[in-house]
């Protein structure tokens, strides 16, 4: 099933169920505790980020190649920080480039994994059952910020406004040929204006899924709607020689196996 957050042909705002690119079947009620399906048909005029989240909590480092490209060691643990909700933005909104970076906005394409299932200390075995499905995402991210204007922390430097596309939808969790089988499994891929820049398969990930839940877990609650990044691939801009930098008037494009693509247009804040 394809969960979408959209804005009907009458200005009205909706979870649903996606029937096809231009219509879902509204949700009435909490899309995270009762609910029911209208059986009735709306058009979809505009995709919003597909939920309003929770928590957002973000992996770094978590792929070999990216690892070996950015010169660091491989993680013992998971490398965790935080993006504030107010980042979040829908999958084709503007990527606003803050007036304080200069040449240092970033792109990164990653799986994004929406928790359906209230849980603490949750084993690995059964962390995929309190998963509600999978989005794209891409982790904007202002690399001086980061790495020198945030007393070591990362959280500056990935919190501007507009900095967490998400969507185009949360796929669910399953078999069928709309849901997710095997998150560990995808291919995700970032192109920008049209050349492809990154392009590799969830299967590199240093800390799976299921470690993942099963890491942030331990002693802490993860709550429905919570939104987890699980880290970018090799060829993020800073890495390239000479660097790529996001300026106003480029188009990213973000696109994840199974779910769909983010296609954000950079402008000046």
């Amino acid at each position: 099933m394809r969960l979408i957050r959209f804005v009907d042909d009458t200005g009205a705002t909706h979870v649903g169920r996606e029937l096809d690119e231009n219509s879902a079947e509204p949700l009435e009620g909490d899309l995270f505790g009762l609910h029911n399906w209208t059986g009735r048909s709306a058009t979809v005029a505009q995709r919003l980020c597909p939920l309003v989240p929770r928590n957002i909590i973000c992996v770094g480092a978590n792929y070999a190649e990216h690892v070996a490209e950015s010169g660091l060691p491989i993680p013992e643990n998971p490398v965790l920080f935080m993006k504030p909700t107010s980042a979040a933005t829908g999958p084709t909104d503007e990527i606003r480039l803050p007036k304080v970076c200069g040449d240092e906005v970033d792109y990164e394409c990653e799986l994004a994994v929406v928790i359906g299932k209230e849980g603490r200390d949750i084993p690995k075995e059964r962390a995929l059952d309190h998963v509600l499905g999978y989005t794209a995402a891409n982790d904007v991210s202002a690399r001086r910020w980061q790495k020198h204007g945030g007393g070591g922390q990362w959280v500056r430097g990935k919190s501007f406004d507009t900095f967490c596309p998400l969507g185009p939808a949360i796929v669910t969790q399953g078999d069928g040929d709309d849901e997710v089988a095997d998150p560990q499994a995808l291919r995700l891929s970032t192109t920008l204006n049209g050349d492809v820049m990154q392009d590799h398969t969830t299967g590199d990930m240093i800390f799976t899924v299921a470690d993942l839940i099963a890491f942030i877990s331990c002693d802490t609650t993860l709550q429905p709607g919570t939104v987890i990044l699980t880290g970018t691939p090799q060829g993020v801009g800073f890495a390239r020689k000479p660097p790529v930098w996001l300026k106003a008037g480029d188009e990213v494009v973000v696109e994840v196996e199974k779910i769909g693509r983010l296609v954000n247009r950079v402008v000046d804040a």
